[in-house]
């Protein structure tokens, strides 16, 4: 069986991560450019400044995305490029970059699929509250709704956010992101709905304008599974699910909280202040989105902690979802399991549980159409006679995209699958300690760029839309 016609190959980067040129060209500063400079803070004191230098070699990249016969690719638009003071005056330097970007992407019929949130905010925003402040949620809406008028007569594929779970809960309980704050769940809660309002308005806003696009949100989707069948470590699992996956997904699609959560948020004190007006324009647009992204790794395998856990001290060793953490409210614990395989990292490799998933989704929220943004395997790549032989990759996609033929023929509503990431980039945090890309980009070498056996190997797939997996 092949994929169907309309199954969008693709593949993903973010613009911290790839664009450099940090402050040129009238782009404001983002949470990120001063974040990174903070001694301690990532590897090596690694940055976004040069990146990949993406900024000036869009070109160059887009050619070769065209050469493995990718369909379609996802990036991000810094918001600081765009209104560099976050809900000021527009840059029309930064307009002219992502229309560039768009239109090399449609001169080899490449799909793009842009996000407007991953994870780089600009700093004025920052400075009064970042997203526990309402403000920045209408300025986002004012920004996508720049950015639908700009480019939404050439861009029918639109992500609103990248991963709600990780910029808030690394920047509010983990510390590990931007702005930096350990365990403050008040903030991380408004946080979040800030962000749920966001979106909300900014899909009323594009489906006002009738472009005739697709616009949704992506989640990391770290689906929970019990170490056992005992009643508590069933119950610890449905804890996870309901934090980490309902509590994402429910006020997009159903425009409400989970209640489980709600109950106990109201106990602890935790409850965000929402206005009756905020949880109205949830409700009111749940029903417009068009599909979900989801950004998949691994699932998580849990027990009921039942350890007093003082208040936790983070670091960014233990900010990277490597299992034998308890959650942030001490209720379960993740688990690396004996008869599970597991990357360099400590992340489990588990197409089963993707599959899983899916169907867990499906049940809860029917037949929502959903593409996979991100996927794939974060390695330190072999260099075998001058040639980047990254099998362990070509492994870890393929068994994934196996499963996903099969959830298709199982009815799931998979629509797309972009692997992460199109080319070596920046980590974060980490640098560039380890690659997901299809190209190399030699780091010692002037940035050049490279085939890996990896790039061959998925324009292969695409050719036959995987006709042999």
């Amino acid at each position: 069986m092949k994929f169907p016609h309309d199954f969008l190959f693709g593949a993903a980067s973010a613009s911290y991560q790839i664009e450099g040129a940090w402050n040129e060209d009238g782009k404001g500063l983002t949470n990120w450019d001063v974040f990174s400079k903070i001694p301690g803070k990532t590897y090596e004191g690694t940055n976004g400044d040069v990146a990949i230098d993406h900024y000036h070699r869009y070109k160059e990249d887009i050619k070769l995305m065209a050469e493995m016969g990718l369909e379609s690719y996802r990036f991000s638009i810094s918001w600081a490029r765009i209104l560099p003071t976050g809900d000021g005056e527009v840059n029309d330097k930064g307009l002219e970059f992502y229309n560039n970007v768009i239109n090399e992407c449609l001169k080899y019929g490449i799909v793009p699929f842009v996000t407007l949130y991953h994870w780089d905010l600009p700093f004025t925003l920052e400075e009064v509250g970042g997203w526990t402040n309402k403000r920045t949620a209408e300025a986002f809406v004012k920004y996508a709704e720049v950015c639908f008028r700009a480019f939404g007569d050439r861009v029918k594929h639109w992500i609103t956010f990248n991963e709600t779970v990780m910029f808030c809960g690394l920047g509010y309980l983990k510390g590990a992101h931007p702005p930096g704050i350990q365990n403050d769940e008040n903030k991380y809660f408004q946080a979040t709905h800030y962000v749920f309002y966001a979106h909300a308005k900014a899909v009323e806003v594009y489906k006002e304008m009738n472009h005739y696009g697709e616009i949704g949100i992506t989640h990391v989707f770290l689906p929970a599974f019990s170490v056992d069948d005992r009643h508590e470590n069933v119950l610890a699992a449905r804890h996870a699910n309901e934090y980490e996956t309902f509590w994402y997904y429910d006020p997009i699609l159903k425009g409400e909280y989970p209640s489980y959560v709600v109950e106990q948020l109201k106990e602890k004190g935790w409850t965000p202040s929402w206005t009756e007006e905020e949880l109205a324009t949830l409700k009111r647009n749940a029903g417009k989105n068009d599909f979900i992204g989801l950004n998949y790794y691994q699932p998580i395998r849990v027990e009921k902690n039942n350890e007093a856990v003082s208040s936790m001290e983070h670091s960014r060793e233990t900010s990277t979802l490597a299992p034998g953490n308890p959650s942030f409210d001490g209720f379960y614990r993740t688990v690396k399991m004996e008869d599970k395989t597991y990357t360099k990292w400590g992340w489990e490799i588990s197409p089963q549980g993707f599959l899983d998933g899916l169907h867990m989704l499906k049940e809860r929220y029917g037949d929502i159409k959903m593409y996979v943004t991100e996927n794939g395997l974060g390695d330190e790549d072999p260099i075998i006679e001058g040639e980047i032989v990254d099998v362990p990759r070509i492994k870890y996609i393929e068994e994934h995209l196996k499963v996903i033929k099969r959830a298709i023929n199982e009815g799931i509503h998979l629509k797309g699958y972009y692997a992460w990431s199109v080319i070596d980039l920046l980590s974060w945090l980490n640098g560039y300690k380890k690659q997901y890309g299809f190209i190399y980009v030699d780091q010692k070498d002037n940035l050049n760029r490279k085939k890996k056996l990896s790039f061959h190997w998925y324009k292969h797939i695409i050719e036959t839309r995987g006709e042999e997996l």
